[in-house]
C-alpha cells in the first residue's frame, strides 16, 4: 500500500521550486506503482524521466492537477501532480528539494548507463565489475584507445590502459565524462562528473535512441 504520508519522506518538499520544464526527459524503463488522489493505486512503467518529470505508461491517466504519489525501483518514492494525459498514461511534475533532484539525476545517470556500458544493478558507490569489461577511452584530443574495465561505480572507475593521461585530463569512458585522477601499474583510475553535472552528462552523452 502506498503511503500519502509526509511523514515517510523526511525531505521538506515546498512547492516553489523552479519548474521542470528546465529538465530534459531520458529514456530508461523502470517498473513501480502509482497512486492517484482518491487513493486508486496501480503498476505503471517509466519511460522517460528526469528530475522535474516524468512520462508514466499507465492503465489510468488521472485529470490534470491531480496528485500521484509513485514508488518506482530503483528511484524510489517521487510525488507530483498529472501536467498532461498521453495516449497510454500521463505525464507527471515532481516535487522535489535540489538535494533530492541531485541525487535522482544521478540515479538516472546510472539506470542510462547499465545499459550502454553492461553494469550491474546499481550498488550505490560500491565498485563492481561489469559483464561487459572492454570499452574504449577517448581523450579531449580526439586520440581513441582501448581499455579493460578493472570495476566500476557510479563515482568512478578503474581501467587498465596502454597510456598515462595526466592527472586531472578530461577523458570519456564509454560515453562517460570523467577525469583521471590516480595513476597505478596497469592502467589509471577515473572519477566521473559531480552529482550537480550528472543531468547534463545524461542529455549531452548517454541519450539512448
Amino acid at each position: 500500500m502506498i503511503s500519502d504520508d509526509p511523514a515517510s519522506d523526511r525531505i521538506a518538499r515546498p512547492r516553489s521550486f523552479a519548474p521542470s520544464a528546465r529538465f530534459q526527459r531520458v529514456k530508461i524503463s523502470v517498473l513501480g506503482r502509482y497512486m492517484l488522489q482518491d487513493r486508486r493505486e496501480f503498476p505503471c512503467q517509466i519511460l522517460e524521466m528526469s528530475p522535474g518529470e516524468a512520462a508514466v505508461v499507465a492503465p489510468i491517466a488521472g485529470q490534470v492537477g491531480e496528485k500521484v504519489i509513485a514508488y518506482l525501483d530503483h528511484i524510489g518514492r517521487i510525488e507530483g501532480s498529472v501536467v498532461e494525459q498521453m495516449d497510454g498514461g500521463f505525464v507527471m511534475d515532481i516535487i522535489a528539494s535540489p538535494r533530492k533532484r541531485d541525487k535522482m539525476a544521478a540515479q538516472l545517470t546510472w539506470l542510462a548507463n547499465k545499459d550502454i556500458l553492461d553494469l550491474p544493478e546499481d550498488r550505490r558507490h560500491e565498485r563492481v565489475v561489469p559483464d561487459n569489461r572492454h570499452s574504449t577511452v577517448v581523450l579531449d584530443d580526439g586520440r581513441r584507445y582501448n581499455c579493460k574495465i578493472i570495476d566500476i561505480s557510479l563515482s568512478g572507475a578503474a581501467i587498465e590502459l596502454a597510456v598515462r593521461p595526466a592527472m586531472g585530463t578530461p577523458v570519456t569512458l564509454g560515453r562517460m565524462r570523467a577525469k583521471v585522477i590516480r595513476h597505478f601499474q596497469d592502467g589509471v583510475a577515473v572519477e566521473f562528473v559531480s552529482a550537480q553535472e550528472m543531468l547534463n552528462v545524461v542529455q549531452q552523452n548517454l541519450r539512448l535512441n
